[in-house]
């Protein structure tokens, strides 16, 4: 079903990278802006005052918009900046202080830390073309996918250098943090599962297998660390997983290719975008379904969102 004004528990920004545009729905209300060519990783200032958006080109084809970091008044969805990062920027993360983003550029091999505040940024070399990006808690590390090298570059975000490279399963995705800063899971498309890494000693301790079908991209755990929740790209759903024992409880059918996912704070919504089907998918964890559809324009890839 597609719901247009049912109340959502939260407001939901969606990238579609084919159609060059961040969509706003909150329930009552879809506002769609065009921001430039090929928009895909997004996320939300953790005062949420602002919304970092990566645009980039499509390969062979002339884009109108620079590579970069395009920032965006969460209210209006206005264009107030935009920041200069390496080429084919993809996936971007945020320090929790909101001081500075970190953007993968996947063609360039680098990742950019910009001064949110000045616009200058550092450029550091990671592995073989860098895809998701994730930042700890903490605040002390930042952790880049490169999906050919089969690595996750470690950034200390104290010196802006790397300090390590985790070899994980074919084609990393995306990353994220426990909250106790203990782990962090890594998806891989190809190898068709979820790394689990020791982040003080900068190694993969465990593979969660998902199903043949399965090429897990994005990834959200719940505040208490103890679900993760995975993106299925090609078997369109959501696996479940227990993050004590390491094992799928459970897969949630939702629309075609899902790739961005999110969660709400309190943990009971969950949001997919799903890029072949163009929509969004709205899922209630406690019951393990999904309970809306939203359409959105062509090529949903990520999505952010507020309370």
């Amino acid at each position: 079903m597609t719901m247009l004004a049912t109340f959502l528990a939260a407001r939901v920004f969606v990238t579609s990278e084919r159609a060059g545009t961040v969509t706003m729905l909150d329930g009552t209300t879809t506002k769609i802006v065009h921001v430039g060519t090929r928009p895909r990783g997004i996320v939300l200032s953790p005062d949420g005052k602002r919304l970092f958006v990566a645009v980039s080109h499509f390969r062979g084809q002339p884009s109108k918009t620079p590579d970069g970091v395009v920032a965006l008044d969460p209210a209006t969805l206005q264009i107030v900046r935009h920041y200069k990062a390496g080429t084919d920027p993809e996936g971007i993360a945020i320090t929790p202080d909101g001081k500075r983003f970190c953007v993968a550029n996947e063609d360039a091999g680098t990742a950019s830390i910009v001064d949110a505040a000045s616009g200058k940024n550092i450029a550091l070399v990671t592995g073989t073309e860098p895809e998701g990006v994730a930042a700890s808690y903490d605040g002390k590390s930042i952790y880049v996918t490169a999906e050919t090298s089969n690595t996750v570059t470690v950034i200390d975000t104290k010196r802006s250098a790397v300090a390590a490279n985790i070899f994980v399963d074919a084609r990393p995705r995306a990353a994220v943090f426990a909250r106790d800063g203990l782990r962090a899971y890594v998806s891989s498309e190809v190898g068709g599962s979820i790394n689990v890494i020791d982040v003080k000693n900068h190694r993969t301790i465990a593979h969660i297998k998902l199903r043949p079908v399965d090429h897990p991209v994005g990834v959200v755990l719940s505040s208490d660390g103890k679900r993760l929740y995975a993106a299925t790209g090609r078997g369109n759903a959501v696996a479940v997983v227990d993050t004590t024992a390491n094992r799928v409880l459970q897969y949630i059918a939702v629309g075609s290719r899902p790739w961005g996912i999110a969660l709400t704070r309190d943990g009971r919504t969950l949001y997919t975008a799903n890029g072949l089907s163009n929509d969004v998918s709205v899922i209630d964890t406690a019951a393990g379904r999904v309970t809306s559809t939203i359409k959105v324009p062509d090529g949903p890839w990520g999505i952010a969102i507020a309370p």
